[in-house]
């Protein structure tokens, strides 16, 4: 059995726009469902959390790093979100119409309820 964590996508947080920036159109994730996996032995004992992941997705769209901004409190769910993560794909962001490299947050939360 797989269970997949809930990503926020509406969340993002760009941390590449400094004030007086030209506006940057930031990455947006290409597909729908995202690769993470709830640990079960977590499921199974009813845990939820969510941690707090930084990622630099490069000009093609690609996660080439990420690490842990604020943990969930647990390392099983910490891991999973950055195994998961590492295999999203994203349209690039842009900057003047260039493709850039970015660093955002990214929340993932581990949640037995369904998203809307």
């Amino acid at each position: 059995m797989r269970v997949r964590g809930l990503f926020l996508a509406s969340a993002w947080l760009p941390l590449a726009a400094c004030a007086g920036d030209t506006e940057i159109e930031r990455p947006a994730p290409l597909y729908g469902d995202v690769p993470v996996d709830y640990p079960l032995e977590l499921w199974d004992q009813g845990i939820e959390g969510e941690t707090l992941l930084n990622v630099r997705v490069n000009e093609r769209g690609e996660v080439d790093s990420a690490v842990v901004l604020r943990s969930s409190g647990h390392a099983a769910f910490d891991s999973a979100a950055l195994a998961g993560v590492a295999d999203m794909r994203f349209s690039p962001a842009r900057k003047k119409g260039r493709r850039i490299v970015v660093w955002a947050r990214i929340p993932v939360r581990f949640t037995k309820k369904h998203a809307p």
